[in-house]
């Protein structure tokens, strides 16, 4: 399948996504620093970030959710292609009810 031009965009501006971060970043209260989150191997893993970084950190996590959603677009995308594809491959075939019987009201079974 060759990407149409709404695919071809979706993967540009993905790949224009310089900077990316799982997780989520946290404030510690009063701290000097963030506690960075991410789910590594099945595990809690924590890092701290120091203040002077944390916008950074923050940036690239948001580019990562924006990388997700653009990647959720492009399914979209290819799942509207290919269902149209079949469509074009595998016509639906015209059926006729010729065969179909009319039938009068049903019989009452005797109760037991």
């Amino acid at each position: 399948m060759k990407p149409n031009k709404t695919m071809q965009k979706l993967l540009e501006r993905m790949a224009r996504i310089e900077r990316m971060e799982r997780g989520k970043l946290c404030a510690m209260g009063e701290r000097p620093h963030y506690n960075h989150q991410t789910w590594q191997d099945g595990k809690n893993v924590v890092r701290y970030v120091p203040a002077g970084q944390a916008e950074f950190v923050k940036e690239a996590i948001e580019g990562y959710e924006f990388f997700k959603r653009l990647a959720e677009q492009y399914v979209d995308e290819v799942v509207r292609h290919t269902r149209a594809e079949r469509e074009r491959e595998f016509p639906k075939k015209k059926t006729t009810n010729t065969t179909q019987k009319k039938s009068g009201p049903k019989e009452k079974s005797p109760k037991k």
